[in-house]
C-alpha cells in the first residue's frame, strides 16, 4: 500500500474557497488502476492558517506514479492554474508519500 499527501496552509479567510474547490472537482480516481481511497482532512486551525491534507490511498507506488501520469490526473489538475494561490494559500502544498509497513484493521467479525 501507498499514501500520498498533499498538506496545505490555507489562510483562514479563504477556507469556504478551498473547499469548495475540492468538493466541487471531479477527481477521476474512482476509474484509476490501484486507486483505494481519498480523504479531504481539515486540521487544526493557528493564527494564520487552517490546516488541511489530502490523503490518497494506493495499492502500490506503481500505481500512484501511473495516475500522476495519466490523462486522468492532467483533467482533475486542468483548472489548478486559474485559482489566486496567493489569495488562498500559504505557500505552495507539501507533498508527503509512504510506504505501507503495517496495517491494522478493526475485527470484522462483529
Amino acid at each position: 500500500m501507498y499514501i500520498a499527501m498533499n498538506r496545505f496552509k490555507v489562510r483562514p479567510e479563504s477556507t469556504d474557497a478551498f473547499e469548495k474547490i475540492w468538493l466541487e472537482r471531479e477527481t477521476h480516481l474512482q476509474t484509476l488502476p490501484g486507486f483505494v481511497e481519498f480523504n479531504l482532512l481539515r486540521g487544526p486551525e493557528r493564527d494564520d492558517h487552517v490546516l488541511y491534507a489530502s490523503h490518497t490511498i494506493w495499492r502500490s507506488h506503481d500505481d500512484f506514479i501511473g495516475w500522476t501520469r495519466s490523462d486522468a490526473f492532467r483533467a482533475a489538475h486542468a483548472n489548478a492554474g486559474k485559482v489566486n494561490r496567493e489569495a488562498i494559500y500559504l505557500g505552495p502544498p507539501e507533498f508527503e508519500g509512504f510506504e505501507s509497513l503495517q496495517t491494522v484493521k478493526a475485527d470484522s467479525t462483529e
